[in-house]
């Protein structure tokens, strides 16, 4: 999203993205529409505190203050609150482990009396950000990335456990994050939220009875030999997420839904869609290599993209319910009975 600014305060578009709109994505469709518009007043109050006087101006896809810096900025609507917190929280989270790998967060809050503008204002959301020129990511690029990933991001340990310590979101669905002692119990608890939102759904009873033993037989049998710290993930890292800052070629990424666990659990999602160079995977493991036991890598991938297809099937239905069932067919199969 952080190629495009102030995209909230636009009517909603369709979502191009496997999870979520991505605004960068949308650059074309809403270009045309934000030259009529103006920034609400909160950005600009929240910039005059350290640049009195300041003035901020549409500029095509993103807000140009008076001294010619470029932001990204959007609002929401009251039941965005939570989803805007968490964003903001894997921001800030990100900056400390791997700074500007991601668009750094310049505040993030809820409108006031004293900020609103108009009438409704009250109570809505609202994030300002730098502003990144995204382009896409490049093999020399991923290179770049998957060694910052490997030795910054996922060395960022937790002091608290695995979890986070607010909801985030991957795409529209809230993650259930809480804290926990063990990365089998906070796993378990990732793909228990996704089954419990498609059994109140309706329609996918044999889908979630699988799931069911998935989360008895096979998480156990792959996640509890792990030997492993929860370190700082993205967690929702597919290409429509990563890509290069033009202005400097450095790899970007945006979009988190974060939370610590573990650091392969971030690898997945890339694979699913395609997009990302292998030349990423490769450099990754070169400064952080698989986790023991070896033999189960593979498994364990194909785990941890059973939550993006459940995650996906909860989004969008259709065919994503079929390739989560054979996710799960063959993680069953492979993990016996004891």
């Amino acid at each position: 999203m952080h190629a495009l600014a102030i995209t909230a305060l636009l009517p909603t578009l369709p979502s191009i993205s496997p999870t979520s709109p991505s605004s960068w994505a949308l650059s074309t469709a809403i270009r045309s529409r934000n030259r009529a518009m103006r920034p609400h007043r909160v950005f600009e109050l929240i910039l005059q505190r350290n640049q009195p006087g300041v003035a901020l101006t549409q500029d095509g896809s993103s807000l140009r203050s008076s001294t010619g810096q470029h932001y990204f900025a959007k609002l929401g609507s009251p039941i965005d609150v939570e989803q805007f917190i968490g964003e903001a929280e894997s921001l800030k989270a990100i900056e400390l482990a791997a700074p500007r790998l991601a668009p750094k967060l310049i505040e993030c809050g809820v409108i006031d009396s004293d900020t609103q503008e108009r009438e409704g204002d009250v109570g809505r959301p609202y994030f300002l950000s730098e502003y990144k020129d995204i382009g896409s990511l490049t093999p020399s690029a991923a290179k770049v990335l998957g060694k910052r990933l490997a030795t910054e991001l996922h060395t960022f340990k937790s002091t608290s456990g695995f979890g986070f310590h607010v909801p985030t979101y991957c795409g529209q669905t809230r993650q259930d994050n809480g804290r926990y002692e063990t990365w089998p119990e906070c796993f378990d608890a990732l793909i228990g939220g996704l089954v419990d939102k498609l059994h109140a759904r309706g329609g996918h009873e044999s889908l979630c009875k699988q799931a069911v033993e998935v989360r008895n037989r096979v998480i156990p049998a792959l996640l509890e030999p792990l030997v492993i710290q929860p370190v700082l993930l993205h967690g929702d890292l597919w290409s429509g997420n990563t890509g290069i800052d033009r202005s400097t070629g450095a790899p970007v990424i945006f979009d988190p839904s974060s939370y610590y666990g573990h650091n392969e659990a971030d690898l997945a999602i890339g694979r699913m869609f395609g997009g990302i160079p292998e030349s990423f995977y490769t450099t990754y493991h070169e400064y952080l290599p698989k986790s023991e036991p070896l033999e189960q890598y593979d498994l364990r991938q194909e785990l941890y993209q059973l939550y993006h297809y459940l995650n996906h099937t909860v989004l969008f239905g259709g065919a994503y319910a079929g390739s989560a069932r054979q996710k799960m067919e063959r993680l069953l199969k492979e993990v016996p009975l004891q």
